[in-house]
């Protein structure tokens, strides 16, 4: 019902023709529709606004996805490129698009929520760089029964901003006063796909469609890997070699940093490998290993974390049943669990843990640094279990601490849930932002009632389901606790294999979780586990390790040489 009273012309203190006249036209002025709308037409927009359009001659059909707008206050590079992380600063703002056509216009208005500002009233006045940017989604009619969109991934890792086939603007320079603008951006531009890489006599790459996963997704979906050869490999075509599978984030790089040109990285303290283990990888006296990346981007981020979930479907089943064997018989792996083992850091050091546990008869050893949550009771700081909010520290009354999300190795608080929260809520509603928070929900959490990840706590208000974070717990995800509950049957078949490497300052507090894990482990009974764990101290950050890549290959080569079977022939493959 509408509250406001009829509008109705007020009697005018005149006689005569004129105040006929004049009444007319205050009646006309008053209730005239087409008067109405002229003058709201003519009235200027109050408060900020963009206005985000395509034409047909760029893009031909409607699109459903997600636009953007970056406002930054340096030209270079592009500010597109200037998001992507949450410890950038650049402000950019986001809403959703359903079946947008040519020609129309998408409004990100002050509205719109944004990060790290909330609106666009916050950008003080002055001058700026913009620039738009859609990602567009694809539909996918699962297998599940559910329909969603999402961002098919182009074999970038879900880094929306690099995607082949998304849309954006040219930059402009614009003055911009909070109070009141409009500005319209066109998307007249397409990112092109990048070359692919070339192989090398080293480095060789596969990619293959997954009939596990394309029948669970209902579109094509592609695993690959990429191969790293012994020295000498084809002037031996006798030998079979044992074989180191590394897990992280979606690359095309060689693994283990591997790299046979020299660069000025190569002195960094994150290098680690290179071409410092080119050198020693090709030199006569180095042990001789296949060394194998995976790459298995989702719909919902980069990686899959190689296990089956109720969200991405089967990737666990599709890695072991149909990519590595692939692998396997393409190259002349030792096809033995002893001649296995795995490795990865952070993303990939959760996966190298959970592949062993999860396949302990398959695999024979792993080195994992720096691992996501292992014990979701230090969900980095949360408890999930016990806390009722994730975006502040229980047990104050009048006090609400902020829980970090992210800290220097000094310990300076850099980024908090609540701020992560915020910045993968303006990524992608519905779970699609391709960070990390959305990636857990996607891979540990159950289906929501719509068909997109149920999310562990609210992005908002940071209240935790406490259902999901059992339900995570429950289907394998929290790893000590899978242990624990499984250590009869597992315990035989993981002695000894399982070693563990993180810094004492961690920087997203994933040291607390691997603690716990340490303490059930050095508690483990029937058998023992013999279970390795090595920190660094004091002061050693994310993704901290006491090896080189050549040393960590020399520290597994060992491990092998140890594990092998009697009659083994590993001087064919040592040296």
């Amino acid at each position: 019902m509408n509250s406001y009273p009829a509008l109705r012309p007020r009697p005018l203190p005149l006689h005569g023709p004129k105040a006929i006249i004049l009444a007319l036209l205050t009646w006309f002025v008053l209730v005239s529709p087409a008067a109405a709308a002229a003058s709201a037409s003519a009235a200027p927009a109050a408060g900020p606004r963009f206005e985000i359009s395509f034409p047909g001659s760029v893009h031909a059909q409607p699109i459903t996805g997600r636009v953007f707008v970056v406002i930054t206050r340096k030209p270079a590079p592009e500010p597109r490129l200037q998001i992507g992380s949450w410890t950038q600063e650049t402000p950019f703002f986001a809403t959703d698009v359903k079946e947008l056509q040519p020609g129309a216009s998408a409004a990100i208005n002050d509205a719109t929520l944004g990060y790290p500002l909330r609106s666009l009233q916050d950008i003080p006045e002055g001058d700026y760089f913009v620039q738009a940017l859609i990602n567009i989604y694809s539909e996918f009619r699962r297998a599940d029964g559910h329909v969603i969109w999402a961002h098919m991934d182009e074999w970038e890792g879900q880094q929306f901003n690099l995607s082949p086939g998304n849309l954006y603007s040219d930059v402009q320079e614009v003055h911009l006063d909070p109070r009141n603008y409009r500005i319209n951006l066109r998307l007249m531009r397409v990112i092109p796909a990048p070359p692919a890489p070339a192989d090398s006599p080293w480095v060789k790459r596969i990619k293959l469609q997954s009939k596990l996963l394309t029948r669970f997704w209902g579109r094509p979906i592609y695993l690959g890997a990429t191969v790293l050869l012994p020295k000498d490999y084809d002037l031996h075509p006798e030998v079979r070699y044992p074989v180191i599978y590394e897990q992280g984030h979606f690359s095309l790089r060689p693994p283990l940093t591997f790299r046979a040109e020299s660069s000025p990285d190569d002195g960094q303290e994150y290098a680690h490998g290179g071409y410092e283990l080119f050198q020693q990888w090709s030199s006569a006296d180095f042990p001789r290993m296949i060394a194998v990346t995976i790459q298995h981007p989702t719909p919902f981020f980069d990686d899959s974390y190689a296990v089956n979930s109720a969200n991405n479907g089967p990737y666990g089943d599709a890695i072991m049943q149909e990519l590595i064997p692939y692998v396997e018989e393409s190259f002349r792996v030792i096809r033995e669990p002893w001649a296995r083992v795995l490795t990865g850091v952070s993303t990939g050091g959760w996966e190298a843990l959970a592949m062993l546990l999860f396949h302990p008869d398959f695999f024979g050893g792993t080195w994992a640094f720096s691992p996501d949550p292992v014990d979701f009771k230090r969900f980095q700081l949360i408890d999930l279990y016990a806390d009722n909010n994730a975006f502040t520290a229980p047990g104050f009354e009048w006090l609400q601490p902020q829980r970090p999300l992210m800290r220097t190795t000094e310990g300076q608080v850099v980024e908090t849930m609540r701020q992560m929260s915020q910045f993968e809520a303006v990524l992608g509603s519905h779970g699609r932002s391709g960070q990390q928070l959305d990636a857990w929900n996607a891979v540990y959490g159950p289906v929501g009632p719509d068909g997109y990840p149920r999310p562990l706590w609210d992005r908002a208000t940071g209240k935790i389901d406490r259902q999901v974070a059992f339900y995570m717990r429950d289907h394998g995800f929290d790893l000590r606790y899978y242990l624990e509950r499984n250590w009869e049957q597992l315990g035989p078949r993981l002695a000894g294999k399982i070693h563990v490497y993180c810094g004492d300052m961690d920087n997203y507090y994933l040291n607390l979780a691997v603690y716990l894990m340490e303490d059930f482990l050095n508690a483990a009974t029937s058998p023992e586990a013999h279970a390795s764990f090595v920190y660094g101290r004091p002061m050693k950050g994310h993704g901290w390790t006491p090896f080189t890549q050549a040393e960590l290959v020399r520290e597994m080569a060992g491990y092998i040489t140890q594990q092998a079977p009697a009659g083994a022939d590993v001087q064919a493959w040592k040296y």
